[in-house]
């Protein structure tokens, strides 16, 4: 079987897990790892994985599935940063979604749910290292599946339900308020970047850094 695996951002989070899944699995399928959707090529299977970039309905078309993993519980939650959103709103234990890709946004046919397991004390290294590793179990439990079904007959659930949509973060979601608490702001502090995108606030006419690590 051809497996490609896309991720658009060279610089992404999920390549040393892409990376894993490359080494698990090159002994049994032919893998390609590509950066762009322009070097899709023809094949059975693809990964897209934290990817940026809608991709069309053409480049769909190259494989006979087109498989993306989405951390929240389709139809909800569908959209930008759904995993970050979640633990602005508080919450510990994540949906992630592996589901057909289609033309339409985060829409397609469910395949496989599972839970991101949080204990609320967790950085955005750690929560993206527990979100990574259920990425190469839930790969890999469908691979499975694949071979015990076949690629065409592999089970399947339609989205039901109302959809929900998240937007897209800006720098705003990481902006602290001065006159709170740190225990009430810490799930900013949890999701943000230290280097690409780390939490700041204003005061007096001037604008604070601040980046976060355990030791």
């Amino acid at each position: 079987m051809e497996i490609t695996f896309l991720t658009d951002n060279p610089n992404s989070w999920v390549i040393p897990y892409v990376e894993k899944l490359k080494n698990i699995l090159s002994s049994s399928y032919n893998i390609t790892h590509i950066f762009n959707q322009k070097d899709i090529v023809q094949g059975d299977l693809m990964f897209i994985l934290s990817c940026e970039k809608i991709i069309p309905k053409e480049k769909l078309s190259f494989h006979k599935s087109n498989i993306v993993i989405h951390p929240s519980k389709l139809p909800k939650g569908k959209g930008w940063s759904p995993l970050a959103w979640q633990i602005l709103e508080g919450k510990n234990k994540i949906p992630i979604t592996l589901f057909e890709a289609s033309e339409k946004v985060d829409a397609g046919d469910i395949y496989l749910t599972d839970v991101i397991k949080l204990k609320g004390n967790e950085l955005n290294n750690e929560i993206k290292d527990k979100q990574g590793k259920i990425i190469i179990s839930l790969v890999l439990k469908h691979l499975e599946n694949i071979k015990k079904y076949s690629l065409s007959n592999i089970l399947f659930k339609k989205q039901k339900g109302k959809e929900t949509f998240y937007p897209k973060m800006t720098e705003k979601d990481n902006e602290l308020n001065p006159n709170k608490t740190i225990k009430e702001q810490f799930n900013i502090l949890r999701i943000v970047d230290n280097e690409r995108y780390p939490a700041f606030f204003k005061l007096n006419g001037d604008k604070y850094f601040i980046k976060i690590w355990k030791k």
